[in-house]
């Protein structure tokens, strides 16, 4: 039964779509009352059209319909919120182009959030029943390992840990395994089980066999239909993502994968950093700055703010802006503050514990230098040092330093003076840099002003 319901996945997600369109420009029209009595029933038809034609055109230029088995439920409403962004942009086109009359702000408004939350929640139940269904033991696929090395035993755990994604491991084929538990025969006996048993998917790790066994294996999982899948040698990659390019015919296999490389989700970063620091700015930092700035002039002498060069996204420089906790003094840019330090202010402790003297980050945010969430700069001083003790420390620089991020809210902050807070920090930062999404970056910023309120042992 592996392919009972694949082929209704596609029309499903479509027919739904569909549907939820539908239904939000009714709730809208129901909403709105008097302010669209204009748009007659021709004229409704007519704008579903035109919306279901920005609908699927923006799905399938997104792809947003292929739903592969083992996506995570960030991953399929990260989805969904790319194909409505993007159909947001198209419709409001189509709309300036046609000149579609009886269309209030408002109208569009309402259609655009309900239309959001009914694909939204659609896509979730979706995912959530297949993965019943699957672990009932239906839509299952069907796969057979070749070779019992450290990858295919790994292979095998993953698909035993999640049932939900209805892979159905049959067994290994290895010439130096035979009899073992698990193993259904020598390499040479792939292709009698191949035609006396259906099999989906063969699994080879290519370092383990013999070029001559893998050219046959290829031609005999052709010959049946059945897809053929690679796995890397054990320990080559570190477990680093990775992802296939194409230079025209070229396959490349691409080593560190990272989604901020994709023009959307640098759209979609961007335009939150712009948007929240808009309004922290806005309605935050124009009171807020001012009464800070008197308690720092009244406790000590010197300027309001302090300005401190650290590297950036391609370890370019920038100014960093903060407000001034310290004395002023010649070791500001050669010292990193430690519990107890003589140089801070009674003011500039309560600034610092509350991480109020980050506030004019905002500014580097908005003038684009920095984002709201992201690794954490340093000083230019310490970046060789802690190059020196951290492996792959630089590769945080792939992408632009936060005011917060996950090695903040994970308890990574403060003093650096140990190996073991600089190496945690920066595993924790290539994680997120390799695994970024927008619900991640909102899941940072509650646990950030989460700490805030709660106070942290760490800040000082």
């Amino acid at each position: 039964m592996s392919g009972l319901y694949n082929k209704y996945i596609r029309p499903l997600h479509a027919v739904g779509d569909a549907v939820s369109i539908a239904l939000s420009f009714a709730l809208a029209y129901q909403v709105t009352g008097e302010q669209t009595a204009t748009l007659t029933f021709s004229g409704y038809i007519q704008l579903l059209l035109y919306a279901l034609f920005a609908w699927y055109t923006c799905s399938l230029l997104l792809g947003t319909f292929k739903i592969y088995r083992a996506v995570s439920i960030n991953r399929l409403l990260l989805n969904a919120l790319q194909v409505i962004l993007l159909y947001v942009l198209l419709f409001q086109t189509i709309i300036q182009l046609f000149d579609l009359q009886g269309l209030t702000r408002q109208f569009l408004f309402i259609h655009y959030g309900f239309l959001a939350c009914f694909v939204a929640f659609y896509r979730f139940v979706v995912l959530i029943l297949l993965r019943h269904f699957r672990r009932k033991g239906y839509n299952k696929r069907f796969v057979v390992i070749v070779g019992m090395g450290e990858a295919g035993k790994e292979l095998r755990r993953f698909f035993e840990v999640h049932p939900e994604y209805g892979y159905h491991f049959m067994g290994f084929f290895d010439d130096k395994a035979v009899g073992e538990p698990d193993v259904l025969g020598s390499i040479a006996d792939i292709a009698g089980y191949l035609e006396e048993n259906h099999i989906d998917e063969i699994y080879c790790s290519p370092f383990e066999l013999p070029r001559n066994q893998i050219i046959r294996l290829m031609n005999d999982a052709d010959d049946r239909l059945i897809r053929m899948k690679f796995l890397p040698e054990p320990g080559t990659f570190h477990h680093t993502r990775m992802k296939l390019d194409f230079h025209d015919m070229l396959p490349v296999l691409v080593f560190r994968s990272i989604p901020l490389d994709d023009t959307f989700n640098k759209v979609i970063k961007r335009a939150f950093d712009i948007l929240f620091s808009s309004v922290v700015i806005i309605l935050v930092l124009s009171w807020l700055i001012p009464l800070l700035a008197l308690l720092i002039k009244i406790d000590s002498r010197g300027p309001i703010f302090f300005g401190q060069e650290r590297s950036g996204i391609n370890y370019k420089t920038f100014r960093c802006w903060k407000l001034r906790s310290m004395y002023v003094n010649n070791e500001a840019n050669s010292l990193l503050a430690r519990r107890g330090d003589s140089r801070i202010t009674r003011v500039g402790a309560f600034l610092r514990k509350t991480s109020l003297d980050e506030l004019p980050q905002f500014f580097n945010v908005f003038m684009g230098q920095m984002s709201i969430v992201g690794p954490r700069p340093h000083m230019l001083k310490v970046n060789e040092e802690y190059a020196m003790v951290a492996e792959k420390y630089m590769v945080r620089h792939f992408i632009k330093p936060g005011i917060t991020g996950l090695s903040q809210v994970r308890g990574y902050r403060g003093d650096t003076s140990s190996n073991y807070q600089i190496r945690g920090r920066v595993k924790l930062d290539i994680f997120y840099l390799e695994n970024w999404s927008f619900f991640l970056d909102l899941k940072i910023v509650f646990y950030t002003v989460y700490n805030m309120v709660r106070g942290e042992d760490n800040a000082f």
